[in-house]
């Protein structure tokens, strides 16, 4: 498959480019960080472009260099993202605040507008795998802007889904777990005086342990981008919790509930019955 994935330079992007490189899928990978150490080692299987995915002319370039060389691409895998501000909103810098939910939702975005035109040229079902996590199913304290970028990736996704439904388009959001990265050594360095004693207890503990598996995340999206998910979009799925490998026996089902998706909760939902 020719296949293009942001954030690629680094972290789970990274990882990710290895396995599918290993699989014989041919890679484009996009970040802001130079990849010619992986293009040479890899040459004829790995492409690269240097781009913020946050900038919107970037990321038209980009799928424009893709064209001259892809006739389409089979799947779009974005990866790249950033915890960038932490610490209370109420203290938070606006301008830094903004400039992270621009890395995490409006590259998600940019990414998946810019590339769906070879998207639509595959002939099978076209893929796209998003990022979310972090924040994005529960309030995440001191990580406002990161969790409300993700939580919103999460209804992009859903929202494509809907409108894409009819179309061979198949596009789900990841949350990968605790994976040990780099995210998890920003958040020791800023300490609990920044990031919170909860955040900083729970990075510690992942450093240790070395967090949840990346071979569980990467499976999970494998699975996404291969046949055996047809069908199945707009749904976030855990990686390490979410009982995924099975969900192909029950994509009927899954359809036509909204499992997997973010939903608001009301009283009937707990079994409570609230006076009006």
């Amino acid at each position: 498959m020719n296949l293009v994935v942001t954030g690629s330079s680094s972290g789970i992007g990274r990882g990710l480019v290895l396995r599918l490189i290993g699989r014989g899928h041919l890679v484009w990978g996009l970040a802001r960080s130079d990849q010619s150490d992986l293009e040479g080692k890899h040459k004829g299987r790995f492409r690269s472009s240097r781009c913020d995915v946050a900038q919107w002319d970037a990321l038209e370039r980009a799928a424009r260099e893709v064209e001259r060389a892809w006739p389409h691409v089979d799947g779009l895998v974005t990866c790249a993202g950033l915890q960038g501000e932490i610490g209370r909103a109420m203290t938070a810098d606006p301008a830094r605040w903004g400039a992270t939910v621009r890395a995490n939702l409006d590259g998600t975005f940019h990414a998946i507008r810019a590339f769906h035109p070879l998207l639509s040229r595959v002939p099978r079902r076209a893929k796209i795998v998003c990022f979310s996590g972090g924040g994005a199913t529960k309030a995440r304290a001191r990580f406002s802007a990161y969790g409300a970028a993700k939580a919103a990736v999460a209804r992009l996704v859903e929202t494509i889904a809907e409108e894409e439904k009819s179309a061979a388009l198949d596009i789900n959001a990841v949350a990968p777990g605790a994976i040990h990265t780099r995210l998890t050594e920003e958040v020791l360095a800023l300490g609990p005086s920044v990031a919170g004693e909860a955040e900083y207890q729970a990075a510690l503990k992942q450093k240790d342990a070395g967090g949840a598996p990346l071979e569980r995340a990467l499976d999970l999206v494998e699975w996404l981008l291969s046949p055996e998910s047809d069908g199945i979009s707009g749904r976030l799925l855990s990686a390490p919790w979410d009982p995924w490998p099975g969900l192909a026996k029950n994509k009927e089902a899954l359809a036509a509930s909204d499992v997997y998706t973010l939903r608001r909760i009301v009283p009937e939902d707990r079994g409570l019955r609230w006076q009006a």
